[in-house]
């Protein structure tokens, strides 16, 4: 039992290194958080949980790790979350060479705002189009499992990093959504749209041209 509950903390451990350092979902949510809001922020970030607990469940299943044996299944993915990355970045690009002004009458367009559901499916596309999530969830599961594991040890990998999701993903909502990073993303806008733009730009090179 204390075997698994030490396994358990790693998988866990992991979970939050992997989830919580900066990657291409956690800089769209704050993105969102300080130039929209707290609502909008929360709901990509559920889109990006969503997509989290799909591979989850794939993983669990062992669904994801047929997936990898097929490597055209992978390159897909690769090419359409390279590409996304990559669209994500045209916009934030443009976005930091518009002035203030032309910012502020753009927003306000019809379409220019995104509804619930862009926001949403925007988070779950970014996670679902990220070969890379496939492969750390048949590795956290494969960390997680022993030779005498249980269902129910499944259940806490699952359980635990879905609740870890929610904390790491819908905290970034919330933290940068506050007054203060509102703030900071109304002086310093076009530098902090340029840099997502050379951030997005670079993952989506990087994951085209990567050899999974």
């Amino acid at each position: 039992m204390s075997a698994q509950f030490h396994h358990l903390l790693i998988v866990y451990a992991a979970y939050v290194i992997a989830a919580g350092s900066p990657g291409p979902s956690n800089m769209q949510i704050m993105a969102v958080a300080m130039h929209s809001g707290r609502r909008a922020a929360l709901i990509l970030a559920a889109g990006v949980v969503s997509g989290s607990f799909f591979w989850g469940a794939m993983a669990a299943t062992g669904v994801s790790a047929v997936l990898t044996r097929y490597a055209e299944a992978l390159i897909v993915l690769k090419i359409f979350g390279g590409l996304y990355l990559l669209y994500l970045a045209f916009k934030a690009g443009k976005s930091a060479l518009a002035s203030d002004p032309q910012t502020a009458s753009n927003s306000s367009r019809n379409g220019a705002v995104p509804t619930a559901a862009e926001l949403y499916r925007r988070g779950l596309l970014m996670h679902l189009s990220n070969p890379k999530s496939i492969l750390a969830w048949i590795a956290l599961v494969t960390l997680g499992l022993g030779p005498g594991s249980s269902w129910h040890t499944l259940g806490a990998i699952l359980g635990g990093c879905a609740v870890l999701s929610v904390t790491i993903f819908c905290g970034y909502a919330i933290v940068f959504s506050t007054a203060p990073m509102v703030r900071l993303y109304r002086r310093a806008r076009r530098w902090i749209e340029g840099v997502l733009a050379l951030f997005f730009g670079f993952a989506g090179l990087r994951l085209l041209l990567s050899r999974i």
